[in-house]
């Protein structure tokens, strides 16, 4: 007599169950929107509803899940997850704070002070001459630079275009004529030693950009200028936090996609911290 042992379920079928660490406001908000722009432009059908929908879309942000996972678990296809990943970032993105009216509404809160540094987003290498510029020399990788702005308690006001990483944090920022939107608005800004030499305002113009000392071969600091230098730094630790919580959104450990997507990326991001950040 044959014996025959039963059939092992096939790996495509298992499905298993996960907590996203959001809040149910942000998946009802990120619903919401979508409902919004699906009456919007007419579409009467998707495969999932809107509230499903918004929870893929989460769990790619927030945990870099591979569509093609999660499209195996929700019964549909992975190229449809793609294209609602972009369709929400597209969105978000929208709704992001532009610099001239996060300024606005700073100075109209009566604050004087905002921090401002820069960081890296790492992409995938690419072959090609194209790539190369995307190479960063003090992080030794390739990524993508973007520029923020927050406030004094760390909250994220604003992100930049995102830039390859060869470029330097000043060039960055006078690209978006960064100081020149800071004196119209009446603003200063705290920013780290990568920052020294973007002031570009005359010698009778109060300084809108505060950074510390810099040391040199044949000229060391004073005492003075090293606690200067100590409490520049107490100040503008919470711009750190600000960073760290854009970067909880798993997706931005390595950026996969293509590179000009990021700036759509990072500012949909910016969004849904600040929805998590104020709930």
């Amino acid at each position: 007599m044959k014996k025959i042992n039963p059939r092992t379920e096939d790996p495509d079928d298992l499905v298993y169950t996960a907590r996203l660490p959001l809040s149910t406001s942000t998946l009802n908000y990120l619903a919401d929107l979508i409902r919004g722009h699906l009456k919007k432009i007419g579409s009467r059908w998707r495969s999932l509803p809107a509230g499903r929908i918004a929870a893929v879309v989460l769990a790619v942000l927030r945990c870099d899940q591979r569509p093609g996972d999660l499209a195996g678990g929700n019964g549909i296809h992975r190229t449809t997850v793609a294209r609602w990943v972009r369709e929400v970032v597209g969105l978000l993105s929208a709704r992001a704070p532009r610099l001239e009216r996060a300024l606005k509404k700073i100075a109209r809160k009566g604050g004087g002070i905002v921090l401002l540094d820069g960081t890296l987003i790492r992409t995938r290498r690419r072959t090609g001459t194209d790539n190369r510029r995307n190479y960063s020399g003090k992080s030794k990788c390739h990524g993508l630079l973007v520029i923020a702005l927050t406030d004094d308690r760390g909250r994220l006001l604003w992100v930049s275009a995102a830039r390859p990483g060869r470029t330097s944090e000043i060039t960055a920022c006078r690209h978006g004529h960064l100081t020149a939107k800071l004196r119209a608005a009446g603003l200063g800004v705290i920013a780290d030693l990568g920052f020294v030499g973007l002031d570009d305002g005359g010698s009778d113009a109060d300084p809108a950009v505060i950074t510390g000392y810099k040391a040199a071969r044949n000229r060391p600091l004073t005492q003075g200028q090293k606690l200067s230098n100590t409490a520049l730094a107490a100040v503008r630790a919470p711009v750190e936090h600000g960073f760290a919580q854009l970067k909880n959104w798993r997706v931005l450990g390595k950026v996969r996609t293509d590179p000009a997507w990021a700036t759509a990326l990072v500012r949909a991001l910016l969004v849904l911290t600040n929805r998590e950040v104020a709930r």
